[in-house]
């Protein structure tokens, strides 16, 4: 039998390949609501993030988010992001 190929993608943030199971998904949706997606399947447009609280802090500091979503996002929402995260990570 052969392997499933793993689907990969990259941290907006790091820029490092992984898998999307380890990654969180941030969509915008059309209506222009930035949430997270848990599902990894929500209508919008989206963007990955490793689950690490330091990543999270850069993408608020470079406001990586905003560009690649292309929505104006408060550092009150990039908070909001972080505070909704899973905690599953072991180096948050």
């Amino acid at each position: 039998m052969s392997q499933r190929k793993i689907p990969l993608r990259k941290c907006v943030v790091t820029n490092e390949m992984k898998p999307k199971k380890e990654l969180i998904r941030i969509v915008r949706s059309p209506e222009g609501v930035v949430e997270l997606d848990p599902t990894g399947k929500k209508n919008g447009r989206g963007a990955y993030l490793t689950n690490d609280e330091q990543v999270f802090i850069l993408a608020k500091k470079k406001d990586v988010l905003s560009r690649h979503l292309n929505v104006t996002l408060t550092p009150l929402q990039y908070d909001e992001l972080l505070a909704s995260r899973p905690k599953g990570n072991a180096n948050s």
